[in-house]
């Protein structure tokens, strides 16, 4: 026979043996202390070159290179290596270990300076971050880690949902707002350390306390006895938005007697952020108790003072980009040659809380808590329209010029607006000024309210919208095993919330006073803001223009029932809510006059259930596929329940809860030389609502055949469809050093035309505009399809590299209502338009899509120990391109009808075109810590 042959048999014979033998251990590495998974441990087996990785949810797999006894090491620096003595006979071809635990001895700078970074996001607080939610829930995947950091800035939404749709909790307690549904970031910034420790919970899941909303959920721990102990003292520069941080914080760890204390403070300053006249000002502190009676009793106190004063920045047309650039904020000018933005944001809202944990026995549990906020949140912004009255005539005159540098009537295309007359000299002259200076001229300001021609009454003033706020929380929950694959978790609560909302004077501005009148008014009487004090002269420090309260209050019972075996993993959720709101007037208006502004409104109630199930199903240990099914309602928000909320106790017409329905399908491959999730998911939310506030012309319906009003836009019956997919995978390619790729496809529209109507003080009653027609359309503004390419590198010497290339594709702007309604194609006088040129019309309407985009961002980091020191460097670098892009914008509601639209349109340089957010250039933000 030929040797040939016979070799080749043999050879078949042996790869077919050791492929037999071949066997799949597989398990998931987790913190012998939190029980969180760990990332990335080295996987071996003992005398053997080949390893593996796990994932971020610490799960492994590793195939056996042998048959018989073996020890498999497990490895992460920071932690105690573990041997781990395994029999291999060949009767199962899968091993599954099950959770592998590894005690902590070390320093990890990496994870710390992760979130680092995402802090430095969430501060920014301006409009174009405000909109993005998940930087806070950043986990451990890689998709949620690239969404924070690489997307987050650029107005991308996980799944298109906004922060209302995250559950933000402190120790159990929902922190989320009632007035708007959206967590306040600043409420806790800056405490990054105090709040590292934090429980995740993944998009449409249930957590311990509470149902849930659509997309992720995180609670923060400030219990003192479960931080790491120590103190840590760090340092930061960024030129984003502060300059500089200072960080402290203390840990005992659990003392004598069962006591537990942690001190954290911080500061963040800024002159300037990258965008001009953007001032940041922020001190936090937190202190934290425990007192611990036996092992199965403790008690905590945790006590948030965090004050943030910020200057905030202006979107752009692009008339206003070309002639200035990215950087360029309108809320601005130097005063005294000290710059000073007129728009900035104020928040002080300390927190207290009482949380109590009772282990009846080893399967049952108890927490409860008492949670008390209070404080104020004030939007500053300028006033020019103070008015003086005339007794003769019993008539008001006064006001001023928008004070606003990119104010249209300020810039070069309204001197060009009629093309048959442009009137270049002027226009020349316009773009001059604006160029050399285009900001807020404060000592005109000053000069024409001290003027004495113009009498004693400010023209110009600087004032707070600001919301006093008390809330307070009542909660309480369970959690017990019913058996080795049950377990059960319920709570229940109550929750109130008072808000005081008023203008307060804070700048006469050289004038000894301001005449508390509305400008827009068409006679004596609903002239008067408060007609308790008819043409009142306000001071400063004093409260005028508008004064109510709003009234909360929320009951909320939970229960889930979950199930866990070796493949598969299951809950069910239910809840049920009763929200009560009502408005209490204090001012009485006088387009509104008595019980239709002042005291008590109707109260609006709304009686909600929400149910959530899952599960997860594992093929192996490679192959996992799980599956969420959502159904929630939802009350709309105190914002958004009042048509005119300022001035009237009118409630929204036809106002329903949201529903909404969310799936979630998600499959993960753990493969040893690959880690691949890939999800998909649809989300439908019906019957929501909307109030805006803008000045618009070409309107129909208005009183005393007016075309121009300040109006309340009020949307309801509408209908949002999300749809998607999310893909990641990593790809280990040699010791340390991996390749990763993250997808995100999508598509979020209007999947109704909601009712919108109007409400001014230029309408007797509410303007019914029927339809607004924007079934189809993009319904957020941020990017429909983003794409990352990056590597990431760890050394064992106790650095760390990372760099991606992002892609942002499909972006548009959002639309404005009022333009799709009847009243596009309605004359002022009501009658049809005529002729319309459809296709101009179409074009007219149609959105505008924004240029795809790129950025490159690089990020590292480096330990060192040195005896019982650890010290940490950590620095990031974004847009290292320096590429200028818009990242989102919107419509301007101004030219409300198609003659109008079409004029503005047609212009070289339209008066009204739609204002945009410039991205930023080139970032950089690095921190430096010491931890003893």
């Amino acid at each position: 026979m030929d040797p040939r042959i016979v070799t080749l048999v043999i050879l078949c014979f042996l790869k077919g043996f050791l492929v037999f033998a071949q066997i799949n251990v597989s398990g998931r590495v987790v913190d012998q202390i939190s029980g969180r998974g760990l990332y990335p441990v080295s996987i071996s087996f003992e005398g053997h070159n080949m390893s593996v990785y796990t994932d971020e949810e610490g799960y492994f797999i590793i195939e056996s290179p042998m048959l018989g006894t073996a020890v498999l090491n497990l490895e992460l620096k920071g932690y105690k290596k573990r041997r781990i003595p395994l029999k291999l006979d060949g009767s199962a071809k899968e091993i599954d270990m099950g959770p592998v635990t590894l005690l902590r001895t070390k320093e990890m700078v990496k994870n710390d300076d992760w979130v680092e970074f995402s802090q430095d996001e969430i501060d920014s607080g301006n409009g174009e971050v405000e909109n993005i939610s998940g930087i806070l829930m950043a986990g451990k995947d890689l998709f949620s880690r690239t969404a924070a950091y690489d997307f987050g800035s650029n107005f991308f939404r996980p799944r298109f949902l906004g922060s209302e749709h995250t559950q933000v909790m402190l120790n159990g307690v929902t922190m989320n707002k009632i007035y708007s549904g959206r967590p306040e970031w600043s409420n806790w910034g800056g405490l990054n350390d105090a709040l590292r420790e934090q429980e995740r919970f993944a998009s449409m899941q249930t957590s311990p306390y509470g149902i849930g909303g659509l997309f992720d959920g995180v609670n923060m721990i400030s219990r003192a006895s479960k931080q790491r102990k120590g103190i840590k003292l760090s340092g930061a520069l960024s030129n984003k938005n502060y300059q500089n941080r200072f960080m402290a914080t203390f840990t005992s760890g659990l003392m004598n007697k069962g006591w537990a204390c942690m001190l954290s403070a911080s500061v963040r300053m800024a002159d300037q952020g990258y965008r001009a006249g953007t001032n940041y000002k922020a001190y936090s502190f937190l202190a934290s108790i425990d007192k611990h009676f036996g092992e199965r009793q403790s008690i905590n106190a945790t006590f948030i003072y965090a004050y943030t004063r910020k200057g905030k920045s202006s979107p752009l047309t692009k008339e206003v980009f070309e002639l200035k650039n990215e950087s360029y904020n309108s809320y601005w000018g130097y005063q005294k040659n000290n710059k000073r933005n007129s728009r900035e944001k104020g928040i002080l809202e300390p927190i207290f809380q009482l949380n109590y944990q009772f282990s009846i026995n080893q399967k049952t549990s108890i927490h409860s808590h008492f949670t008390y906020q209070f404080g104020a949140v004030s939007s500053s912004r300028l006033d020019y329209s103070g008015l003086r009255y005339l007794q003769n005539s019993q008539s008001f005159i006064g006001g001023g010029i928008n004070p606003d540098p990119s104010y249209y009537q300020k810039l070069p295309s309204y001197f060009l607006k009629d093309p048959s007359n442009p009137d270049f000299g002027r226009a020349y002259l316009a773009e001059q000024e604006f160029m050399k200076k285009g900001q807020i001229d404060w000592e005109q300001m000053y000069d024409e309210n001290t003027n004495p021609s113009v009498g004693n009454n400010a023209i110009y003033a600087l004032y707070e919208d600001r919301q006093d706020n008390q809330f307070w929380a009542l909660n309480s929950g369970f959690t017990t095993i019913l058996s080795d694959k049950l377990s059960m978790d319920g709570a229940v609560s109550i929750t109130g919330n008072t808000s005081e909302n008023y203008a307060l004077m804070t700048d006469l501005l050289g004038g000894s006073g301001y005449l508390d009148v509305d400008s827009f008014a068409n006679n004596f009487s609903r002239a008067q803001n408060n007609l308790q004090e008819i043409n009142r002269i306000v001071q400063e420090n004093e409260k005028f223009r508008y004064n109510y309260q709003l009234m909360a209050k929320e009951v909320n019972a939970f229960i889930q029932t979950s199930y866990r075996s070796k493949k598969t993993d299951a809950f069910i959720g239910l809840a049920f809510t009763s929200n009560s709101y009502f408005r209490n007037g204090i001012y009485e208006n006088g387009f509104f006059p008595q019980n239709a502004s002042l005291g008590k409104s109707k109260v609006a109630t709304f009686h909600l259930p929400a149910f959530k199930t899952g599960f997860s199903y594992k093929f192996s240990g490679r192959h996992v596929m799980a599956l969420n099914v959502n159904y929630l309602q939802k009350a709309p928000v105190m914002n958004h329940v009042f048509s005119n909320v300022r001035v009237s106790n009118d409630l929204v017409n036809d106002l329903k809860p949201q529903r909404m329905t969310g799936i979630d399908l998600k499959y993960t491959w753990r493969h040893p030389n690959f880690h691949a999730t890939i999800s998909g998911y649809y989300v439908r939310i019906k019957d929501g609502s909307k109030v805006s506030f803008y000045y618009a012309d070409g309107l129909t319906g208005l009183e005393n055949s007016a075309s121009s009003a300040f109006v309340q836009e009020v949307l309801t019956s509408i209908d949002k469809q999300n749809a998607g997919l999310e893909f990641s995978v990593e790809v280990p390619l040699f010791m340390n050093f991996k390749l990763k790729a993250v997808t995100a496809l999508g598509r979020s529209i209007y999947a109704s035309n909601p009712q919108l109507y109007l409400t001014s003080n230029a309408i007797e009653g509410p303007l019914n505009l029927g339809k607004s027609f924007l079934r189809g359309y993009y319904a957020t503004g941020g990017p429909q399809e983003v794409y990352s390419f990056g590597f990431e590198y760890s050394s064992p010497k106790y650095w760390w590299f990372s760099s991606s290339l992002n892609y942002f594709h499909k972006s548009f702007v959002a639309v404005a209502p009022i333009t799709r309604t009847k009243n596009f194609f309605l004359n002022t006088d009501g009658l049809p338009i005529h002729p319309v040129d459809i296709d101009l019309a179409k074009k007219l309407l149609g959105q505008e899509s924004l240029e795809p985009y790129m950025n490159l961002n690089m990020v590292g980091g480096k330990s060192w120990k040195i005896k019982d020191l650890y010290i940490g460097f950590f620095a990031s670098v974004n847009n290292l391109t320096n590429t200028i892009y818009k990242t989102g914008g919107f419509e301007q509601s101004r030219n409300a009808n198609y003659l109008t639209l079409k004029e503005d349109k047609l212009r070289r340089k339209p008066l009204f075109g739609p204002k945009y957010w410039f991205s930023y250039g080139t970032t950089f933000f690095t921190s430096f810590y010491i931890r003893l």
